[in-house]
C-alpha cells in the first residue's frame, strides 16, 4: 500500500511539474489570485507548483513583498462579514450560515488549501510560515496571516494524522542526521555521541510523523532508561557509562524533547509525544514504576539578573534559588515565567526534584548555574494537574521543592 502510494504521488507530482514547464510569466501575485479562481484540478495544480516554486526561489525581500500582498489584498471584507451577520442574526438558516462562513474567511485561506492540493506542498507551506515568522515577526499587518496559517496546519497536523515512530541506530541516515541537526536541548557532537544515545538497550527515541512530511521528524524524545532518577545530564551521558538491561529499569527520563519545524512553532505536539511515548513504555516494560524528565532551567540567571539578585555560592542555595524561581515567578498572565515548567506543568506533570550541579556544560551555567529539574509524570494524576494548572494556573511540587522554595523566600527575605 505505501508503494502503491509512493508511484501514484510521483506520477502525480511529475504531471504538475510538467505542465508547470510552461512557464506562466504573470506576476506571482496574479497567478495567487488566478489559482484562487481556477475551478480546474489539472490547472490548479500547475498554478500551485508555479507559485510554490517561485515563492521558493525568491530573495527574502521579493517573499516579504509577495507574504505582504497576500495578507492586504486576500483578507476579509468588514462590511460583508457585518451585513451577513446581521442577515444571519435575523433569520438563522442554512443559506444565511454559509453567506456569513464564506464572508468571514479570508481568501488568502482559500490560497494555502489550494497550494496544498499538489503531492509534497504541506511541508513546503510549512517552510513557507518559518519564512513568515523568519520575516514578518515585528510586522503586525502580517499577524493575521500568520493566524491563518496557524488554523489550517493545526487541522492539517492535529493528532489523529500523527505517527509515533521510534527511531534508532539502525533508521535511516538521512532520518539520523536530522536528528542531530534538530536536538535542541544537549547537542550531538557526532556520530559516536549519537550512537551513544540510540543504541544501547537502554536507551530509546521517539518521534513523530506526518504522512506528507515521511522523511521529516516534527518533534523527537530521547529516553534514558535507569534505576532511580538521576541527578546529572553529564553522568547520564557519559562516554564510559555501562548499559542497562532495560528490563532492569525501573525509570524513564524524558531528557531532551526537540521541536524540529520551524513553521510549526505554537502547533503543540510535545503533550502527546510524552503521554503516548510513556504509555508504550508502560505496555512494553512492566518494571517501570517512574516517568520522570531532567530538564533544563532556562530563565533562571536572568530572573536573577531582572531582579538584582546575586548568583548563589554552594551548591544547596542554588537548589532553593531553583525551587523558588520555578514556584513563585509568574508572567502577567499568572503562569509560570520558564517556558519548559510551562510545557511541562501544562501536561500535567508536577514538580518533583531540584538538581545543582547537574549540568555544567557552558550552556548549563550559563543559564541555571548548572541546576536542572525533574518533572514527574503520574499516570494517574495527569489529568488533575492539569486540570489544575489550567483553571487556577496552580504550579503542582513535591513537598521537597515546596520546602526548598519556602526556605529560599525566608532568607530573600
Amino acid at each position: 500500500m505505501s508503494l502503491l502510494a509512493d508511484l501514484l504521488s510521483t506520477v502525480f507530482e511529475r504531471r504538475y511539474r510538467a505542465e508547470a514547464a510552461d512557464w506562466d510569466g504573470r506576476p506571482i501575485e496574479e497567478l495567487a489570485t488566478t489559482l484562487i479562481g481556477t475551478l480546474d484540478e489539472t490547472s490548479g495544480g500547475s498554478l500551485a507548483c508555479q507559485i510554490l516554486d517561485r515563492f521558493e526561489a525568491m530573495a527574502d525581500d521579493e517573499k516579504l513583498d509577495f507574504l505582504r500582498h497576500v495578507a492586504r489584498k486576500m483578507n476579509i471584507d468588514p462590511a460583508a462579514v457585518r451585513e451577513t451577520l446581521a442577515e444571519y442574526e435575523a433569520e438563522p438558516t442554512r443559506a444565511s450560515y454559509r453567506a456569513f462562513m464564506a464572508a468571514a474567511e479570508p481568501a488568502r485561506q482559500e490560497l494555502i488549501r489550494r497550494l496544498n492540493q499538489v503531492p509534497g506542498a504541506t511541508g513546503r507551506l510549512v517552510r513557507m510560515r518559518a519564512d513568515l515568522l523568519r520575516l514578518g515577526q515585528d510586522m503586525p499587518e502580517l499577524q493575521a496571516l500568520d493566524l491563518d496559517f496557524r488554523h489550517l496546519l493545526s487541522s492539517w497536523f492535529n493528532r489523529g494524522f500523527l505517527v509515533l515512530r521510534p527511531v534508532n541506530w539502525k533508521s535511516p541516515a538521512d532520518i539520523l542526521d536530522k536528528i542531530i541537526a534538530y536536538e535542541a536541548v544537549h547537542a550531538i557532537d557526532s556520530w559516536d555521541d549519537l550512537r551513544r544515545r540510540l543504541a544501547p538497550p537502554d536507551r530509546r527515541c521517539f518521534a513523530f510523523f506526518h504522512p506528507s512530511m515521511p522523511d521529516e521528524p516534527l518533534i523527537f524524545v530521547e529516553v534514558a532508561l535507569t534505576r532511580g532518577v538521576p541527578g546529572s545530564i553529564q553522568t547520564l551521558l557519559a562516554e564510559d557509562r555501562a548499559p542497562l538491561a532495560s528490563d532492569q529499569a525501573d525509570t524513564a527520563v524524558f531528557y531532551s524533547i526537540s521541536n524540529c519545524q520551524d513553521g510549526l512553532a505554537g502547533i503543540s505536539f510535545g503533550n502527546s509525544l510524552i503521554k503516548q511515548v510513556a504509555a508504550d513504555l508502560a505496555g512494553e516494560l512492566a518494571g517501570l514504576k517512574t516517568f520522570a524528565t531532567l530538564s533544563p532551567i532556562p530563565g533562571l540567571t536572568r530572573w536573577l539578573d531582572d531582579a538584582g539578585l546575586p548568583y548563589p555560592d554552594d551548591a544547596e542555595t542554588t537548589r532553593r534559588v531553583a525551587a523558588a524561581y520555578l514556584l513563585y515567578a509568574k508572567r502577567g498572565d499568572g503562569l509560570p515565567s520558564d517556558p519548559v515548567a510551562r510545557f511541562h506543568l501544562g501536561n500535567g506533570a508536577l514538580i518533583h526534584s531540584v538538581h545543582s550541579d547537574a549540568d555544567t556544560s557552558a550552556k548549563g551555567m550559563q543559564q541555571s548555574l548548572g541546576a536542572m529539574v525533574s518533572y514527574h509524570y503520574d499516570l494517574a494524576q495527569i489529568s488533575q494537574n492539569h486540570e489544575r494548572f489550567v483553571s487556577a494556573h496552580d504550579v503542582v511540587a513535591s513537598a521537597e521543592v515546596q520546602a526548598l522554595g519556602a526556605a529560599y523566600e525566608k532568607t530573600a527575605a
